[in-house]
């Protein structure tokens, strides 16, 4: 199915929304706790259980108005269903936490795995998006790669040092802002690699 274009205001609103809405939420019900099934549960906790559904029907909404979901959310949605529902049945918030420490480091070992191969996999997700010589994807991938074990380190320091309220707000804002600056400056950084207008690249 060819992939439909949507108002990028709404878009984004269905792509960040479901982490703004559990943002809000655990502020709301942080220091409440709620008994289900007999028993009880953290306010973070549940606020992650509800975390859940709001992300999928988000995600159903934008894959019924675009026609297309991005590996890299249904990825996401996997890994957050897998870890929540093991936080459910532990009743442990530790691995709701852990959800983006394992994230960041399964990203950094396949970006690792097609640098060892010679291969640029982030050119294969992101090709169409972002036209480069294979040279700018090689070493785009390099830095990402460390990047992502960079961000997995420092959410693993975080929960294992700091509070959870401390987690949820670096998490929620402070992580991904970074993941979105250093893209920025990664893109004018590899200005001369980048095939403008369909044009063949130039020979450096």
């Amino acid at each position: 199915m060819a992939e439909r274009k949507i108002n990028g205001v709404l878009k984004q609103v269905l792509e960040l929304g479901p982490t703004i809405a559990f943002f809000l939420l655990y502020l709301r019900i942080r220091d409440d706790t709620f008994t289900l099934g007999g028993a009880e549960y953290s306010g973070f906790i549940v606020a992650a259980l509800v975390f859940i559904p709001i992300l999928l029907a988000a995600m159903a909404i934008l894959w019924a108005l675009t026609g297309k979901l991005s590996r890299m959310q249904v990825f996401t949605a996997f890994m957050v269903i897998f870890f929540g529902g093991l936080t459910a049945w532990f009743n442990d918030e530790r691995f709701f936490k852990m959800k983006t420490t394992i994230v960041y480091g399964c990203l950094a070992v396949v970006l690792g795995i097609g640098i060892l191969r010679g291969k640029s996999w982030l050119e294969w997700v992101m090709g169409d998006l972002l036209p480069m010589r294979a040279e700018g994807w090689m070493i785009l991938t390099r830095r990402l790669a460390v990047m992502f074990l960079a961000l997995a380190a420092a959410n693993e320091f975080i929960w294992r040092t700091m509070s959870t309220d401390t987690w949820v707000k670096l998490e929620t804002f402070a992580l991904p802002a970074v993941l979105v600056a250093f893209l920025w400056w990664q893109i004018f950084a590899l200005q001369r690699f980048l095939i403008e207008d369909g044009n063949p690249p130039k020979q450096p």
